[in-house]
């Protein structure tokens, strides 16, 4: 076969609000023939970001109706589509590259793979492309205690989401993992970072947790100065990402490529008490945007640079450090949904 099935797929997954842009290299391409087989990167390339049965997906390709729900009941096992139960059937539909299919890919990750994806972010197009369109793919919410509770957005409590979840999940981040096949990691957190969950039941995996291990480790990850970073929804969020700025590809987008806007940021801002600051630099070292910096043995906070995580604010002993709600007039909500999500993105896309 040509290369002509992951060249499709890679125009299908462009065509999704996520977006999956084109390199003047093509290393999309030999990025997919990692993660699909031919017959796989076919199939999807048919699908599309509409839950569909799939005998609607294989009369497109006249293909046997079993035997493609077959294969995509194992792709989507396998996080290369979505798949979900509707009126008692299975339907699919085609998953973004990030956040989607990618992220699945621990179990595939290699040398070459860490290293091609390396390539297609800083690579003109790449990951930049898919970065810059509004709204963010991801939001910031802050350490839990570091905003005062009565400024607490319903959308922003981090701890409530996981005390509502049925099924918790903690697994490796797959940014440092790339990381440490290309050989370019710069920091020393650990790998196991990532919380997953859902409101339903789901099979136990070795990555399953409890609530109180999911909520213990949020409580480490603020202690280690990570940030957290979840879907840029206000209802329907699925992870809460625990990131650093050296190697989590969109934290990476401010720290490297100059985007300011990679990341939603939180309706939240920090501030520094000169009276109470003792100048010990902790908070400069804990920023993972480079937000703060010390002028005259003092911190100070670049506002536009600030994205509200609170960091500074959990590992300030002297109190210095505080985040303060946003003015009313420059609080931003995300999205309800996914699918308002998705209509917003399309449209600053230019697309329908």
């Amino acid at each position: 076969m040509t290369d002509q099935e992951y060249r499709e797929l890679a125009v299908a997954l462009d065509r999704l609000p996520n977006g999956f842009p084109k390199t003047d290299s093509s290393v999309e391409i030999e990025i997919l023939k990692l993660m699909f087989s031919p017959e796989e990167a076919r199939i999807t390339a048919a699908m599309s970001m509409e839950m569909e049965p799939p005998e609607q997906i294989a009369g497109r390709l006249g293909l046997d109706a079993r035997e493609t729900e077959a294969r995509l009941r194992l792709m989507a096992q396998s996080g290369l589509v979505m798949a979900m139960m509707r009126d008692g059937k299975r339907v699919f539909r085609l998953r973004p590259f990030v956040i989607g299919s990618y992220e699945a890919q621990l179990s595939k990750m290699s040398h070459r793979l860490a290293h091609l994806m390396e390539e297609y972010v800083v690579e003109t197009g790449g990951l930049v492309g898919i970065m810059t369109p509004r709204p963010a793919l991801t939001r910031v919410v802050p350490a839990h205690g570091s905003v005062k509770s009565e400024w607490i957005l319903p959308y922003d409590d981090v701890k409530a989401m996981l005390m509502e979840a049925k099924s918790l999940y903690l697994r490796n981040c797959i940014c440092r993992v790339e990381q440490d096949y290309v050989g370019s990691r710069k920091c020393e957190f650990p790998l196991k970072t990532c919380l997953s969950f859902s409101p339903t039941e789901r099979p136990a995996s070795p990555d399953s947790v409890s609530r109180d291990e999911a909520l213990a480790f949020l409580d480490k990850a603020e202690e280690m100065g990570l940030v957290h970073c979840v879907s840029n929804i206000a209802k329907g969020m699925s992870f809460v990402c625990n990131c650093c700025g050296c190697c989590c590809g969109i934290l990476r987008g401010i720290t490297q490529f100059g985007i300011k806007d990679s990341v939603a940021y939180a309706n939240y801002f920090a501030t520094v008490d000169p009276d109470l600051c003792v100048g010990c630099g902790i908070c400069a070292g804990r920023c993972q945007v480079g937000a703060i910096s010390m002028q005259d043995s003092t911190a100070t906070i670049d506002l536009d640079r600030c994205i509200g995580c609170g960091v500074c604010v959990t590992g300030c002993a002297a109190g210095a450090a505080q985040l303060k709600l946003k003015p009313v007039s420059e609080i931003t909500h995300p999205p309800l949904d996914m699918g308002m999500w998705e209509k917003m993105r399309l449209a600053s896309r230019g697309m329908k």
